[in-house]
Parts: C-alpha cells; sequence; structure tokens
C-alpha cells in the first residue's frame, strides 16, 4: 500500500504535485449516528429505515432481476420483520474474511485493518498493518480460488466478502448461510467510472459504522480526482493511448463503457475503442490492433512486463509499434513486491485521484510538473 503521506489523506491534494497530502486525525462520529450517500456506484444501494440499515446488490446487466438484499442490524437488537429471508448481518462487524485484495484497500483505507481476520491467499496483500497481522499469525488463509468452508465455519466470522455477481450466494454459499455464516458479494467490478468503483468503500463503512470516516475520505479523494479532470478538459492535442497485451492470440480491449477508458479520457487521452460497446472487453485479433498500435503515442498496462525487452521477446511485432519506438511505454506495476501482489489493484481502486494523476503526468507532463509516478512506470 501506499505511504501514510499519500493515502491518509482527508484534504484535497496540493495543486502542485497531484498526490495527497499527509494524514489527517481520524473521523469520529458527533451526535446521530451519520449517514453516507451512494453518487457514483450503480451496483449497490443503502437505505437507512429507523435503527438498521438495509443494503442491496445491483446487477445493472440484468435490469436488477438478481438484486440480493441484506439487512444490517445493530448487534444484539431484535431483527426486523418483513424482509424474508434476506440475510441478516449484525454490525458492526468485528470479523471479515475476504477473497479479494480490492477488500483489505477497503478496510485500510477506513483505518480497520484489525477487522481482517482471513483472506482467500495471502500473498496478494500489499498493505503494510495487513502484511503485519499476517506475519502475526492474525490472518489466516482460507483458500485462493475455493473457499475452505469447514475452516470458515470453524472460525465463524462475522462476514465473508466475496467476489461475484449478485445473485451467487443463494447456491455458491448455501453451507456457509445455513451455518450462520452471512456472505456479501462486493461486485464493485460491474462499475464502469473510477470514482464509482472506489465508492464500494461506502458499502463496508456501513458493515462497520464508519460512515463518517467514509464520507470525509472518500470526498477527499472525489475533489481531488475532479480537480485533476479538470486540469486536461483544455488541452489542445489528446494523445492516443493503446493498452495492454494479448493473452493467446486475443488482445482484450477495454470497450469505451469502461473505468479505463474513463481514466484514458480524464487524463486528457484519446482512445481508439472509445465508442465501441460490449458485454466486457472487446476480444479482438491482434491485426485489428496492429494499424493502431503503429502510430498510438502512448502504450499503458503491459501486463507483467517489467522492461521493453520482456515484451518484444512475446512477438517481435511489438518493435513496430511507434510507442515502443518512442520509449513510451508505462506499465502499472511500479508497486509490485516480491510475492507478485501489485498494489495498483489494492490501493490504486480506492485512490483513483493518484492513478490518474499518473496517467496525466505520462500525456500530458506539462500540467503536473512536479508530481512522480507512483503506480506507473516507464518500461526501458
Amino acid at each position: 500500500m501506499l505511504s501514510a503521506s499519500l493515502l491518509g489523506s482527508c484534504s484535497p491534494a496540493t495543486p502542485e504535485t497531484g498526490a495527497p497530502p499527509a494524514a489527517t486525525p481520524r473521523a469520529q462520529a458527533v451526535g446521530a449516528p451519520p449517514k453516507t450517500t451512494v453518487k457514483y456506484a450503480k451496483g449497490f444501494s443503502i437505505q437507512y429505515v429507523g435503527n438498521y440499515k438495509v443494503v442491496k446488490i445491483l446487477n445493472p446487466f440484468k435490469d436488477h432481476t438478481d438484486t440480493a438484499r441484506y439487512v444490517l442490524v445493530p448487534r444484539g437488537q431484535a431483527h426486523p420483520a418483513g424482509y424474508g429471508s434476506s440475510p441478516v448481518i449484525e454490525i458492526p462487524i468485528r470479523t471479515l474474511v475476504s477473497t479479494s485484495s480490492m477488500h483489505v484497500a477497503l478496510a485500510d483505507f477506513l483505518n480497520a485493518d484489525e477487522v481482517l481476520v482471513g483472506l482467500g491467499s495471502l500473498r496478494y496483500a500489499s498493505a503494510p498493518a495487513v502484511r503485519k497481522r499476517i506475519a502475526e499469525g492474525k490472518i489466516k488463509a482460507f483458500g485462493e480460488n475455493t473457499l475452505n468452508e469447514e475452516q470458515l465455519i470453524a472460525r465463524h466470522p462475522d462476514l465473508v466478502m466475496t467476489m461475484g455477481s449478485p445473485g451467487a450466494p443463494v447456491e455458491r454459499f448455501r453451507t456457509l448461510a445455513e451455518a450462520g455464516v452471512p456472505v456479501l458479494v462486493n461486485s464493485e467490478w460491474v462499475e464502469i467510472t473510477p470514482l464509482a468503483r472506489a465508492e464500494w468503500v461506502k458499502l463496508l463503512a456501513a458493515l462497520l459504522d464508519k460512515e463518517a470516516v467514509a464520507n470525509q475520505k472518500f470526498a477527499a479523494v472525489e475533489a481531488e480526482y475532479q480537480r485533476l479532470a479538470a486540469l486536461t478538459r483544455p488541452v489542445a492535442t489528446r494523445p492516443q493511448v493503446l493498452t495492454g497485451l494479448p493473452f493467446k492470440d486475443t488482445w482484450y480491449m477495454p470497450d469505451g463503457e469502461s473505468y479505463t477508458a474513463q481514466f484514458f479520457r480524464d487524463a486528457g487521452g484519446a482512445y481508439h475503442w472509445d465508442k465501441e460497446r460490449a458485454a466486457g472487453s472487446l476480444a479482438l485479433a491482434f491485426e485489428a490492433v496492429y494499424p493502431v498500435a503503429l502510430t498510438a503515442d502512448c502504450w499503458v498496462n503491459t501486463g507483467t512486463a517489467t522492461t521493453k525487452a520482456e515484451i518484444l521477446a512475446q512477438d517481435a511485432r511489438y518493435a513496430d509499434f511507434q510507442p515502443f519506438k518512442t520509449g513510451a511505454v508505462y506499465n502499472n506495476n511500479k508497486r509490485t513486491d516480491a510475492q507478485g501482489s501489485n498494489d495498483y489493484w489494492e490501493s490504486g481502486a480506492v485512490h483513483p485521484e493518484v492513478i490518474l494523476a499518473d496517467l496525466i503526468k505520462i500525456l500530458h507532463p506539462e500540467l503536473l510538473p512536479r508530481h512522480e509516478l507512483v503506480y506507473y512506470k516507464q518500461l526501458k
């Protein structure tokens, strides 16, 4: 994870650098319990009803037909009637098992690393506080691809947070549900803008009664992201961006309604497939990408490559790409540790303003002369 000076901010970043400033004290709730409002995310909603909360996980691709509903009730209080078989989760949750490094970022963002007692895999966690808890044996592994339900039931956490479609818990996690272990599916992957993805931190905040922290810190992220995006709106020239590498002869290119394409737009870039729409990524042949790559200005997100030579070893034709010739190849793996955990996918998920600053520095360095790349590095 990033240092406290980069990620602990509750104030907008300084205009000179585009990076968040030093940490500020944790927010404290005063008076009535704070609430939060979902502004960007389309995949979940939070409703406050009396002293409890109703959370819905929505699937925007299916007109919300497989919405999953959860009732969040203060610990020790009676469960409300009228919600049928909707799972009840007592809050604030005290112990959490998660299956994604994204969830690690959510907990770390809320200063709640101590709630994590289990991960799908111990390899993919970058937050120093979480790595420390792993080293101390306070966080256990419960299965990277398939959760060990027997061990989970024995541990009996207050909540298991996993990834998938909203309707997934019905069958996949029936055994856990019958054992009284609530399972909540985090579907942040359905979001098509960086701020919408980051806003899923408010879901965990509702589970932890940390809405005040989420509101304060997300507002700072939002303000800085919008400030940076505004810098690029007047630019006269928008460099053409190429992204990714092919996998098994197919180049899976983000479509125009993706958070990746939104990053490029907000960073002042042009993207050849910006007007294309697809259910997921565009599956393209190398030959469809080749002519675009020949004249692209910049090439980013090149898999696990750490040098241009590694890219060239995969296919000699990459040497024909203009950004390869000019040296404008940048990968988002600068913060990858020895275990292969890439913090871009962890802290970057809740700090899109830092990713945006990196991309602006790459595409329009004159706009952020003092910013140093955080998640990206230029490949040599």
